[in-house]
């Protein structure tokens, strides 16, 4: 018997808080709602879901705080619905902690889709803990230890609290070293499609990628001038940075 999926809902508004889950639903979540920021996040603490909507026009805690609280207590997906169509909300939304977004009205089959593909990629290290250790091997670059297998990166010691997204861009770029990877192959990456497979990314995917490199960059204390994991081409996407002569 497969694990059941649990789905969260943070939805004042009730006509579309039934619509996710019923979308949620379908898609074989176990599903509860929230209506407000508060019971949001203690819901999020207690169930421990693989999936969060979040509304970002709350009544008692704007989204984006939801979200930073949420995320000292859970690496769960999470997909902003927003009615507000200005890109400095959306970029807010995810640099406080999200992973995806749609703005209101959307069409429920896009937000299966998004969902769908998501639950793709590989969830936490709690998931993989049973594995040998001999098929869990690190790669260390100038220092900081990413293990695919744990899901872990620890840098000088200590462990790095990355979202599921942070993590698998890094890891995206560990993986092919000093290949340039462009904003559009990593938003496929997060897809979980193959890099070449010619699907459509928009502005608007390619900008996320931009927010969450940004956001990775911020917690290694990585420099843009004087890079040691994340160096950027201008114009073209993103690299592994060399490795340093004593690493």
């Amino acid at each position: 018997m497969s694990e059941v999926r649990v789905g969260l809902v943070i939805e004042d508004d009730q006509d579309i808080r039934e619509l996710v889950r019923v979308v949620l639903s379908q898609a074989g979540f176990d599903v509860h709602t929230a209506s407000t920021g508060s019971a949001g996040v203690t819901s999020a603490r207690e169930l421990n879901p693989d999936v969060i909507t979040l509304d970002l026009g709350l009544p008692d805690i704007d989204g984006f705080e939801v979200a930073r609280q949420i995320r000292k207590s859970s690496d769960a997906y999470i997909i902003m619905l927003t009615a507000r169509a200005e890109e400095l909300d959306t970029l807010m939304g995810l640099e406080a902690g999200g992973d995806d977004y749609l703005t209101k009205p959307f069409r429920p089959r896009e937000l299966r889709a998004r969902v769908e593909a998501m639950m793709r990629r590989p969830r936490a290290s709690s998931d993989v803990k049973s594995a040998p250790e001999e098929a869990d091997p690190e790669m260390i670059h100038n220092g900081l230890a990413v293990s695919a297998g744990s899901r872990t990166a620890i840098l000088n010691g200590t462990e790095l609290k990355l979202t599921r997204t942070e993590f698998d861009l890094l890891l995206a770029l560990l993986e092919t070293g000093r290949i340039v990877r462009t904003k559009a192959d990593l938003a496929r990456r997060l897809r979980n499609e193959p890099y070449d497979v010619g699907s459509y990314v928009s502005d608007a995917d390619e900008r996320a990628v931009e927010v969450h490199m940004g956001n990775l960059r911020k917690k290694l204390g990585d420099s843009i001038q004087g890079p040691r994991w994340l160096e950027t081409v201008r114009g073209v996407g993103y690299r592994l940075a060399p490795a340093a002569n004593n690493n």
